[in-house]
């Protein structure tokens, strides 16, 4: 495997995703972090910079494996990003020798480990269902909008819709509507999901600070306990998004989300480019 950290001209990076739900991965464990919101926003571009649907910086931590930070394409801070966390685990599993590791992000501590048939699991702790702290401006499971909606935290905010089709959804539309509603101070990500049987759902997903994207995994987390809430699913929960499939078990230690990642290439970005956006 390539150490991301070898010193050269440039900046090293991995390009990575979990069900078509991309990233950049930056390794800033020794020597300068370069990472700002003009580099992640020019990184994001997928015309001029490398595209993604989050960043994801690798930092030293002083009791875990590593600390992990997802930016969004807009230069925002994600606070939160399931299948990143997944991807860039494994990646880290790999370097480890491991099949397990812990990792500290913005909501604290969490735990990702290899299942025996490859599939990566992370626990994304326990839903934030206090209104305060999801943050929104209502009583989550009673939102003043139109389709009844309900408001989970899962380290960053959701809010989701059970309708009769997602497929039928205009998410382009709505989307970003409702990421910009004023009961949602830090904005929100957005899902709608319909129920196509006992514990199986479908779910599509319009991101905060990047869009629709083929896959978010605390957004499918949140479904799941949305559903579950509702009285349409148990605990355990298939979810189908637009690139694949994520298994969801909220559990008392947290909820548990579990699918395939891929390693697509590594790169290097050059001088000039970091040069032409101050990193």
């Amino acid at each position: 495997m390539t150490d991301m950290r070898t010193p050269s001209a440039g900046l090293p990076f991995l390009k990575m995703h979990g069900l078509g739900n991309d990233f950049v991965v930056i390794d800033a464990r020794t020597g300068d972090d370069p990472v700002t919101p003009a580099l992640a926003r020019a990184l994001g571009d997928r015309h001029r910079g490398v595209g993604f649907d989050q960043l994801a910086v690798i930092r030293p931590a002083a009791e875990t494996d590593f600390t992990l930070e997802f930016w969004n394409s807009d230069g925002s801070i994600a606070g939160a990003c399931g299948n990143a966390t997944r991807c860039v685990s494994d990646w880290m599993m790999r370097e480890l020798g491991r099949d397990a590791v812990s990792l500290t992000t913005a909501r604290g501590t969490l735990y990702a480990r290899r299942r025996d048939d490859g599939l990566v699991s992370v626990n994304m702790g326990a839903p934030i269902l206090d209104a305060a702290a999801i943050p929104v401006a209502g009583d989550p499971m009673a939102l003043p909008l139109a389709g009844d909606p309900v408001a989970v935290g899962m380290g960053n905010p959701h809010c989701i819709y059970f309708v009769e089709d997602a497929e039928a959804v205009d998410v382009a539309g709505l989307g970003p509507v409702i990421e910009h509603d004023p009961l949602f101070p830090e904005r929100t990500n957005v899902e709608f999901a319909s129920r196509l049987g006992p514990d199986h759902l479908r779910m599509r997903v319009w991101e905060r600070g990047a869009g629709i994207t083929l896959a978010c995994g605390s957004g499918t987390c949140a479904t799941a306990v949305a559903a579950h809430l509702k009285g349409l699913t148990g605990r355990q929960v298939i979810v189908d998004v637009d690139g694949g499939r994520l298994e969801i078990d909220w559990r008392e230690d947290g909820v548990w989300m579990t699918g395939p990642t891929a390693l697509v290439f590594e790169g290097r970005l050059t001088p000039a480019f970091l040069a032409a956006v101050g990193a």
